[in-house]
């Protein structure tokens, strides 16, 4: 499904949908609450980073979990990737196989998270925990699973979309956030702010990131014409970046977040892309829902912290 419009900011804006859903919000944010005073979180034989948001997708989430798992394996550690697998029907824990799963089974994030390093799909995170480290884990990322009481976390770092900040303020349905954001922060060592200022005031450490084409993928695609297509929850700033670094958009497509293409849909879209002499290209993310369909260019994407010496101060206490 692709979020609707009235989540969105600014929060003071008035939504009749909004103000209908408030009571089912209300009802949301008290099972909330009920359940974290419940929880009696397990803790992990090595340092668990968590990585997650506090708004329902595209903040920009899981490259900020590759590039956090990138600067801890520069540090020396062996990191492992811990993720529900979003989309897949696997309950887990199932070690991700690039060989033999695809993303029907463990989700299309836990099928980029593993070609960055080995990856755990499990609604249990806990147990998925035990069986990383028993396999030779040093370090665990756990990308989203903020909201999951079940696992303790040694580092939570919340994700924020600089332009979109906490939407209209207002909690599941009646808005995009899954728990109130003061006490979201208030749980947070850090905020990864994603593409400009803070969109809000608190007392833990920013850190400032920016998410930007690849050079291998600025050097294929930069100036060529092309139709995009996305199924992700904010496909604007994918096309946004697809004329930031150059190309000319003729056409884009969006679909909702994990979208399963048909086999017509992509026919469509390569008709029209050969109509107007155009390249088709997609989102990493999305590619790895293609079932290997051909012809297709890929915008990699990587995210890139303004300091980071910031994120070794935030990371520091469990980098040994």
């Amino acid at each position: 499904m692709r979020a609707p419009a009235f989540w969105g900011p600014p929060a003071d804006r008035f939504s009749l949908a909004a103000t209908v859903l408030a009571p089912a919000a209300w009802v949301y944010g008290t099972a909330h609450r009920l359940r974290w005073r419940m929880a009696k979180p397990k803790r992990a034989s090595v340092p668990v980073v968590c990585v997650g948001n506090l708004v329902a997708g595209g903040a920009g989430k899981t490259p900020t979990a590759i590039a956090v798992a990138r600067y801890l394996r520069a540090q020396g550690a062996a990191v492992h990737f811990i993720t529900r697998g979003y989309g897949g029907s696997a309950v887990g824990p199932m070690r991700v196989d690039l060989g033999h799963h695809d993303a029907r089974l463990v989700g299309d994030e836990a099928l980029l998270l593993a070609r960055i390093a080995p990856t755990w799909v499990a609604r249990d995170r806990a147990a998925a925990a035990e069986r990383a480290t028993a396999a030779g884990a040093s370090m665990l990322v756990l990308d989203d699973g903020f909201q999951n009481p079940g696992l303790a976390k040694d580092v939570s770092l919340v994700v924020v979309d600089a332009a979109y900040g906490f939407g209209n303020g207002r909690l599941l349905p009646a808005g995009p956030l899954r728990e109130r954001a003061a006490h979201g922060l208030g749980r947070a060592t850090a905020a990864v702010v994603i593409g400009g200022a803070a969109p809000f005031t608190a007392s833990i450490p920013i850190l400032a990131a920016e998410i930007e084409a690849t050079p291998e993928s600025r050097a294929r695609l930069a100036n060529r014409p092309v139709v995009a297509f996305a199924g992700i929850a904010r496909p604007e700033k994918f096309f946004a970046l697809l004329a930031a670094i150059g190309c000319k958009v003729v056409a884009t497509h969006a679909f909702g977040d994990h979208h399963r293409f048909s086999v017509a849909e992509i026919a469509g879209l390569r008709a029209e892309a050969a109509r107007a002499n155009a390249t088709l290209v997609t989102t990493a993310k999305d590619a790895v829902r293609l079932d290997g369909a051909s012809g297709i260019e890929v915008l990699d994407v990587a995210l890139s912290f303004g300091s980071r010496a910031a994120l070794g101060h935030i990371l520091g206490a469990i980098v040994h």
